[in-house]
C-alpha cells in the first residue's frame, strides 16, 4: 500500500507555474485588448481670447498677462488664454458690451470704464471710499456683501459676464500739471483727464473734464488739448510718457484711492467651462492679485524714484485744502447719486458698514509708518568728534 505521500502528485501537475500563468493572462489581455476600441486619452484645449483695456507697453497690461499665464500654467494647457492689447478688437472703453455679447471670451479693465452703464459700478473704484485702501475695499467685496451687489448690478444693467476682482491699487496722484496745485481754486477752469465718479467730483472742483483712455492722455496732454490729467501710478505714468509732456506731479488725492482690477468673463463662455477649471480661474484671480500687489511695490518705487533722478519730475504733496474739498464734494456727489438710484444707495450704505469697523481695527491696530521711516531714513547724521 503507497503512502499518502507517495500518492501525492508532483506540483507542476497539480496546477500551472506563475510563470504559465504569466504568460498567459499577457496573452488573454492581448487578445482582449484588441477586442476593444483604443480610447484616447488626449485632452481638448479650450482657448480664451481676451482684451485688455491698457497698451501693450504699460505694466497693467503686463498684469494681464500675469494673470493668463497663471491659468495656463495650472490647467497644464487644457485651458489657454490669449491675452491682446487695447483696441486689437474693440476700444478700451468697448471692453464690457464685446465680452458680454461674446465678442471677447473675457476681458482685463476697471469697473469705472462703465460708469455710465450705471453709476453704482463707479463706488468700487472712485472716490474716498470711506477712507479704506484697495485691499480693505477688496475684502469688503469678497467678504462683505460686495460681490452680491456686484452680480445684482451685472443683471440690472443686462450684461452677460461673470467678474472677478483683482489687483488692489496704490492712491492716485491728484495729477499732472504744468505748475503745482496749491489751492482748490487752481482747479478751476481746467482741461482734465479723469473717468468714473471722478468726472464728477473734478467737474464740481471747477475742472473741464474729459474722459480718455490711457493711450490717449499723453498726446492729448502735448497738443494742449489737457492742461492736467491723471492716469494711475508711478510705472504706468512713465512708460506712457508723462515726464515728456510734464515735469509737475501732485501726489495723494480722494479721487481714486482704492481702485482695483476687473478680469471678466463671458458668462455663457465661463458657465460651460468644467467645475476643475473654474476653480482654477478663481485661485488664479487671488495669486495674480497677491503677484501684482508684490510686483507694483517693486516697480513702482523703483520708478518713482528715477523720474525723480533722471527725467527730473517733481513731486508734490496734494494740499490738505484741496484733499478737504474732495471730501466735502463728495459728500454732496454720492447724495445725490442715491437720491434716486436704489442700488447706488445700496452699495454705498454696504461699503460705510464694512468701513467703519474694518478702518477701526486697522488704524487702531497698525503702526505709523512715516515715524519708522524717519527713524531710519531721515534722522541727520551725528556730527564727527575731532
Amino acid at each position: 500500500m503507497k503512502s499518502n505521500h507517495d500518492q501525492k502528485k508532483p506540483e507542476s501537475s497539480a496546477r500551472p507555474s506563475r510563470r504559465k500563468f504569466i504568460g498567459t493572462a499577457a496573452a488573454t489581455g492581448g487578445a482582449a485588448a484588441l477586442a476593444f476600441p483604443m480610447i484616447s486619452t488626449a485632452q481638448s484645449v479650450t482657448n480664451l481670447r481676451f482684451q485688455s483695456t491698457w497698451p501693450s507697453k504699460d505694466i497693467f497690461h503686463e498684469y494681464a498677462l500675469d494673470f493668463a499665464k497663471k491659468v495656463n500654467d495650472m490647467t497644464g494647457g487644457e485651458l489657454k488664454i490669449e491675452v491682446l492689447p487695447a483696441g486689437a478688437v474693440v476700444p478700451a472703453f468697448g471692453l464690457l458690451d464685446a465680452v458680454s455679447k461674446g465678442t471677447l471670451d473675457g476681458g482685463h479693465g476697471v469697473m469705472g470704464y462703465n460708469y455710465g452703464k450705471q453709476a453704482a459700478i463707479a463706488l468700487w473704484t472712485s472716490g474716498p471710499v470711506f477712507g479704506m485702501d484697495a485691499n480693505m475695499v477688496l475684502a469688503w467685496h469678497k467678504y462683505g456683501g460686495g460681490t452680491a451687489l456686484l452680480e445684482k448690478l451685472y443683471s440690472q444693467i443686462g450684461a452677460n459676464v461673470i467678474s472677478f476682482l483683482s489687483g488692489p491699487m496704490p492712491t492716485q496722484p491728484l495729477g499732472w500739471f504744468k505748475k503745482p496745485i496749491t489751492k482748490p481754486d487752481d482747479l478751476k477752469g481746467l482741461k482734465f483727464r479723469t473717468n468714473g465718479l471722478a468726472i464728477d467730483l473734478f467737474t464740481a472742483m471747477g475742472a473741464a473734464v474729459n474722459a480718455l483712455p490711457a493711450g490717449e492722455i499723453v498726446p492729448a496732454l502735448d497738443r494742449g488739448l489737457l492742461d492736467g490729467a491723471e492716469f494711475n501710478n508711478a510705472s504706468s505714468d512713465r512708460v506712457l510718457g508723462f515726464p515728456d509732456v510734464s515735469k509737475v506731479c501732485m501726489l495723494q488725492s480722494f479721487h481714486q484711492s482704492s481702485e482695483q482690477f476687473d478680469i471678466s468673463f463671458n458668462k455663457t463662455k465661463y458657465n460651460a467651462l468644467a467645475p476643475k477649471l473654474k476653480a482654477i480661474i478663481a485661485n488664479a484671480v487671488e495669486a495674480a492679485s497677491a503677484d501684482m500687489s508684490w510686483k507694483a511695490i517693486d516697480r513702482y518705487s523703483t520708478d518713482y524714484r528715477e523720474m525723480q533722478t533722471k527725467d527730473g519730475v517733481k513731486f508734490y504733496k496734494t494740499p490738505d485744502a484741496v484733499l478737504q474739498d474732495q471730501l466735502r464734494i463728495w459728500d454732496e456727489i454720492v447724495a445725490k447719486k442715491g437720491a434716486d438710484n436704489a442700488l447706488f444707495k445700496e452699495v454705498e450704505k454696504s461699503q460705510r458698514e464694512f468701513a467703519e469697523r474694518a478702518m477701526k481695527w486697522d488704524m487702531d491696530t497698525n503702526n505709523n509708518r512715516r515715524m519708522a521711516y524717519n527713524h531710519y531714513f531721515m534722522r541727520k547724521a551725528a556730527p564727527k568728534k575731532g
